[in-house]
């Protein structure tokens, strides 16, 4: 069991780990030849083109003004300067959303913190209870200021039922004035945007097969004849895999074109030459430049041939469509409806944003997706019980005192003093931070089987496993087999009826082991979080290797995103153990404190600098995360009751019985109140919306407007020279798209489907 000694170690450890990267960042930051790993969303937003400090020779790479080291933290009143609706231009509304969970946490445990050290320290301290508690249960110096010190049918549990009700009054009071906020800020948000195409698109799934019509048929005819005064027309799917491998190839032989053109440029005595075999390695030697603009001519063709192919033959349309309407309430009415008499049937939901739709989920049809929900339902459910073993290992590391009962062979090495307050102090928290390294991108994977049409609910649903899994493995797992471990002495030779008293004394304990995490997780994880490691090696190496134009430069900055499958879970872990040893362990509550200030200054500055989100959801997690924070006080009230029951505190426990009554019905009010405007649209706002954007803009053409608006990332894939166009059908005759103009795609671009567009004639 850790002791205030090893937690010593540990704070040691973290704070001077923290520190380190803080240095290391301050220096690297500055550097021009980091500019575009430290800063690589102002070049993205065209606020940079190159970097600030910059001077000749060794200067373009290093930077030589000595002043500029000695101001290493002025990157935080830096990530403060930014106003709340700057971030939101800036960075988009989703980041803004994410950095008030930040904010919450400050809201809500400043306060509880201030009162429960005043309060509840003097109380627990004064309890006397381990002083006459069996020598065989083991207990640390931090155990007596927990409520496990406290006698028991001690009196002195009505001040911790009191403030089990102040903490949970105060935190349903900021819980609601932050939900009210954020859908404010949401609404505001959607309604100041003079258009979002996905106000006027539904996305259509399970489109039933009619013989004697094709897909795009029978959704016309289908929303012609139920929707005919708002249906404007439709965006067919289609599956297109060999197109997409063309055109990467093209993409490749286009980059390097570009690289010999350069070449050239710089060096124009001496025209580049490579080989036509195998990578170029070996076979007859060319001119680079006409060898790589025969080979682009050669894949046009074929890329011209392949589409026209894809576009006339039936097999490949998919049984998916993204359809339009010429109004918000039009779309609103389709998207919130039911529309076949057969439920399973043209299942219609609002078009994700174009940026935010996941490509490769769309054709899947309703009974996979039954199946494959059901599948990995199973799987998680295996995933957690399978991740307990390495836990109960966490936890024998951090228990040391009661292996040494049941082992003495290990004495000898553990007693080192060094090592045993390494063991106990920071090796726990450490451990248990790389056995959930590789998890969130487990649990993406398995979301993304499950067939969701969106990046925002694939990573919403990714994070709700990860929840689960950190409730259940990291919380209640750590307790459970921390108890084992810590009590197995005890447990042996106890008879069964003293069992539940030595768990009620046992859990409070456990909050030594949180502190550790986290120490490790929230103040040295955060820290490294700026410092962007990996990042930086990768784009040098990319640099050194495999950059040859400014395009492979642009491409190998990487500037990610906020990685809310990961994020969101450990912030709601966060609140979970404040909100529980709030009442139990009041003394972890400044580790919490210490956590939210410095990620809040942490990820302020890396939205501002750094990340570049895929898509806006206009802060559409924001549900979750206040369920989750009803949850963790509805967990943290159950704990309290059962340990108040083990301490016979019989006067006390049962008024403690309708906190939670008052918890649930307070969730489901705010559900009732504010949910709403995350999941629908009301048909008020969409109709004097349509109102108004009709009276400012009459002559608005929206199907041009809308016409290209979920176009695939595959077809910005043509030259500006290229005659060839997209034909579509439109009102009052025939119209052609011309081809999107960049000769690119992005390598994380899903290459699978394609869009032809059908107005109705």
């Amino acid at each position: 069991m850790a002791t205030l000694e090893d937690l010593g170690v540990s704070a040691f450890i973290n704070i001077v780990g923290a520190f380190a990267f803080l240095i290391l960042f301050a220096v690297l930051r500055i550097q021009p030849i980091n500019d575009r790993v430290y800063f690589p969303k102002w070049y993205i937003t065209g606020g940079r083109n190159s970097p600030r400090v910059r001077g000749r020779g060794v200067g373009k790479f290093v930077n030589l003004n000595l002043r500029t080291y000695f101001t290493f933290l002025n990157w935080m009143p830096g990530a403060l300067r930014m106003s709340e609706s700057e971030i939101i231009q800036h960075a988009g509304l989703d980041s803004a959303v994410y950095l008030r969970i930040y904010i919450l946490g400050l809201k809500i445990f400043v306060p509880i913190t201030v009162l429960a050290l005043l309060v509840l320290i003097p109380v627990n301290v004064s309890g006397g209870t381990f002083l006459n508690l069996n020598k065989k249960i083991m207990y640390s110096d931090i155990d007596k200021l927990s409520i496990s010190n406290v006698n028991a049918r001690s009196q002195r549990f009505f001040i911790h039922l009191l403030m089990a009700y102040l903490f949970t009054i105060w935190t349903c009071y900021i819980l609601y004035k932050e939900y009210d906020n954020v859908a404010f800020m949401r609404l505001h948000f959607l309604a100041s945007q003079n258009r979002r195409v996905d106000q006027f698109t539904v996305v259509v799934r399970n489109v039933p097969h009619v013989s004697g019509h094709s897909i795009s048929e029978s959704v016309e005819q289908f929303f012609h004849r139920n929707h005919p005064d708002h249906y404007l027309g439709h965006q067919a799917v289609y599956n297109a895999n060999k197109f997409a491998k063309l055109v990467r190839q093209k993409e490749r032989l286009q980059n390097w074109l570009d690289y010999n053109q350069l070449k050239f440029e710089r060096r124009p005595e001496k025209r580049p030459t490579t080989k036509r075999g195998f990578l170029g390695l070996c076979g007859e030697r060319v001119d680079a430049i006409n060898y790589y603009r025969e080979r682009i001519s050669e894949l046009d063709e074929k890329i011209a041939y392949e589409r026209q192919r894809i576009l006339k033959d039936p097999k490949t349309i998919m049984p998916v469509a993204f359809v339009t309407f010429d109004s918000r309430w039009g779309a609103a009415v389709c998207a919130q409806t039911q529309q076949s008499k057969n439920p399973t049937k043209w299942l219609t939901d609002w078009a994700p944003e174009p940026r935010d739709v996941y490509w490769e989920n769309l054709p899947i049809p309703f009974v996979s997706l039954s199946i494959r929900r059901l599948i990995i339902s199973i799987a998680v459910f295996a995933l957690v019980f399978f991740y307990m073993i390495p836990i109960a290992f966490v936890q024998s590391l951090a228990n040391l005192d009661g292996l040494e009962k049941v082992a003495p062979f290990l004495r000898p090495v553990i007693e080192i003093k060094v090592i045993k307050s390494f063991l106990q102090g920071f090796l726990p928290g450490l451990a248990l931070k790389v056995f959930l390294y590789i998890l969130p991108t487990v649990l993406m994977i398995m979301s993304k089987v499950e067939g969701y049409l969106s990046l925002s609910s694939l990573e919403r649903k990714a994070a709700a496993k990860y929840y689960y899994f950190m409730l259940v493995n990291v919380f209640l797992g750590s307790i459970i087999t921390g108890t084992a471990f810590e009590q197995l002495y005890s447990f042996i030779h106890q008879p069964p009826t003293q069992i539940p008293i030595t768990i009620g004394v046992s859990i409070p304990m456990k909050a030594t082991f949180f502190m550790t995490y986290i120490m490790v997780d929230g103040w040295a994880g955060i820290a490294s979080e700026i410092l962007r490691l990996k990042p930086l090696v990768i784009y040098h190496l990319k640099n050194l290797f495999i950059v040859k134009t400014e395009r492979d430069r642009e491409k190998a900055m990487d500037p990610g995103s906020i990685d809310l499958p990961e994020n969101l879970p450990s912030l709601q872990l966060y609140f979970l153990l404040g909100l529980v040893y709030a009442v139990v362990t009041p003394v972890l509550l400044p580790f919490i404190l210490v956590f939210f200030a410095f990620a809040f200054l942490v990820y302020r500055h890396q939205i501002i600098n750094v990340y570049n989100q895929e898509y806006e959801s206009a802060g559409a997690f924001w549900p979750h995360v206040h369920g989750r924070i009803i949850a963790s006080l509805l967990i943290a009230q159950l704990l309290l009751l059962g340990l108040l029951s083990t301490k016979k505190a019989a006067n006390s426990t049962p008024l403690l019985i309708i906190l939670p009554i008052l918890t649930i019905w307070f969730h489901k009010y705010c559900k009732s109140r504010f949910e709403p405007a995350f999941r629908k649209y009301p048909l008020e706002e969409a109709m004097e919306k349509d109102i108004m954007e009709k009276a400012s803009e009459p002559n608005l053409n929206l199907k041009a407007y809308l016409a290209d608006a979920y176009l695939h990332p595959i077809f910005h894939s043509f030259n500006d020279d290229e005659e060839e166009k997209i034909e579509v059908r439109v009102d009052k005759g025939q119209s052609h798209i011309p081809s999107p103009t960049r000769s690119e795609i992005s390598s994380e671009s899903p290459p699978h489907y394609v869009y032809h567009y059908e107005f109705e004639p």
